[in-house]
């Protein structure tokens, strides 16, 4: 096991700057979850930990020592890619055991090592097999078991689970945390799905256009988004966006038409009378009775989900749209108008134009 630094990584193509900048401390043990959409830069950033991308400027260390001029090879490092990469014409035993004879490490040991895995990822019964006689979250354990058993200092996932169906993708979640826990091992997991990174990760690197928009927990990352995008990427359904102005005082954002919000924690003076925008979570929406702070949206369409209700609809004058979460099964007629409110702790302001998180 190993921690991993990465100090003001930048990586070009040509003239084009695809990392900018990226810092971020990796404690021995932990799971970081790299995340964002396509095109964002993490899986760049994973094959430079990895030594597949040479970096532009900066350092990358693993365990104290900085390993920018490394061969993968030497790195020390176990990498799980997307389309698995098993060997098609051997046995699951020997595909998890190549890696060792390489080494030329003893047989009794490549023996212990491997059955060792199969039994952690219940491949003990499929040993025997090739590739093609396995469903594909077996063939993702065996990917994970060629790794495992090196016993590497840090294990990389390149989108690990994106081919598998979406309840075998849940079943995997579950067990690479609980494979996790159990070796303790460092672990870079990058992903363009959110409930995979809320689910894995003790911290997010929440990536965009080549910068590191967010480094925090979940909770950190969903409760106080650093920025517009962090905001709008992280949740589902995504936030809602409003236009507002900040009251002359500062104490109160002012929506479109009559409707005032009050803040959390006072005042922002430095942001009185311009204009900024106001995040809301759907789910944060609370019917209300009261008159004062309230929204009436207009209801257009209701999604039963089952344990949970949507409600899209719009809001003033502008038929601004809004989506409202309920946790209960909720019947609405469309053009239904329901009184809104939401508690002053989960409003969420930005700069308008750096898009930056207003307050704490």
């Amino acid at each position: 096991m190993a921690d991993v630094s990465l100090n003001d990584v930048y990586k070009k193509f040509g003239k084009t700057e695809v990392i900018h900048g990226v810092s971020c401390d990796i404690k021995d043990g932990e799971f970081i979850v790299v995340l964002g959409p396509s095109g964002c830069g993490k899986s760049t950033i994973l094959r430079m930990i990895a030594g597949l991308e040479v970096i532009t400027t900066g350092d990358i260390s693993i365990d104290g020592k900085v390993v920018n001029r490394l061969e993968p090879a030497d790195r020390d490092i176990a990498m799980v890619f997307q389309n698995y990469a098993l060997y098609p014409h051997m046995t699951v035993y020997k595909i998890m055991a190549y890696g060792l004879r390489i080494r030329r490490m003893p047989k009794n040991e490549i023996d212990k090592r491997v059955r060792n895995a199969a039994r952690i990822l219940e491949l003990t019964d499929f040993l025997d097999r090739k590739p093609r006689q396995l469903s594909g979250g077996q063939r993702q354990r065996v990917a994970m078991g060629r790794c495992i058993v090196r016993e590497p200092k840090v294990f990389l996932f390149d989108e690990p689970l994106s081919n598998l169906d979406a309840k075998l993708r849940v079943q995997m979640l579950l067990e690479i945390r609980k494979l996790h826990e159990d070796l303790k091992i460092t672990s870079i997991y990058v992903t363009h799905d959110q409930v995979e990174a809320m689910t894995l990760g003790d911290r997010l690197i929440v990536m965009d256009n080549g910068y590191a928009a967010q480094i925090g927990s979940p909770l950190e990352v969903y409760e106080r988004p650093a920025t517009r995008f962090v905001a709008g990427f992280i949740g589902s359904p995504a936030m809602n966006f409003l236009d507002v102005r900040i009251s002359p005082d500062g104490g109160s954002a002012q929506l479109r038409g009559d409707v005032k919000l009050a803040l959390e924690n006072g005042s922002i003076p430095e942001y009185a009378g311009k204009d900024v925008t106001l995040g809301i979570r759907p789910e944060h929406f609370k019917l209300t009775e009261e008159k004062e702070g309230v929204m009436h949206l207009s209801v257009d369409h209701v999604e039963q989900l089952g344990a949970d209700t949507l409600v899209h609809g719009h809001f003033g004058e502008d038929k601004t749209s809004l989506t409202v979460r309920m946790s209960d099964i909720q019947q609405f007629k469309k053009n239904t108008i329901l009184a809104l409110k939401v508690p002053s702790q989960k409003l969420h302001l930005f700069d308008k134009e750096s898009g930056k998180r207003i307050g704490k």
